[in-house]
């Protein structure tokens, strides 16, 4: 993963904004992109501050605070899809999630949604062997 700029770096770049140099310049000195440099004037004439923002770690799970909400939900219905809780989610308690969000905590929460789509039988279960019809068994003659 990649690393934040150095503060040292970052307080030269706002040194040459102070002095009166534009942004790209600045970072076409200090050997970083236009963008970042653009970036940073930004961030410095917003805040006054230039430090890195934090990187990695968790966000936080969105559906935590409905996690009572869903499991009554899923004991009230029958058998619910993802896309069936995703709706009632957005129009019942004004939370957009995906289904795959949706999923995860749900997973988390120890519940499947592991559904088996009903297929026809196969030829051996369809006919049993009293309904056989004769001539198709192998003859040793």
């Amino acid at each position: 993963m990649a690393r934040a700029y150095s503060e040292d770096l970052r307080e030269r770049f706002c040194r040459a904004l102070d002095r009166g140099m534009s942004a790209r310049s600045a970072a076409r000195q200090l050997e970083v992109s236009a963008s970042t440099g653009v970036k940073w004037a930004q961030r410095w004439r917003a805040t006054g501050k230039l430090s890195a923002k934090a990187m990695g770690g968790r966000r936080p799970v969105v559906l935590a605070g409905e996690r009572e909400w869903l499991l009554a939900r899923l004991e009230r219905e029958c058998d619910p899809t993802l896309a069936d809780l995703v709706a009632a989610l957005r129009e019942e308690r004004g939370i957009t999630v995906c289904r795959d969000t949706l999923w995860r905590f749900l997973k988390r929460c120890g519940k499947s949604f592991k559904k088996r789509r009903s297929s026809p039988r196969s030829r051996i279960a369809r006919t049993s062997s009293a309904a056989v019809p004769a001539g198709s068994g192998s003859s040793a003659g």
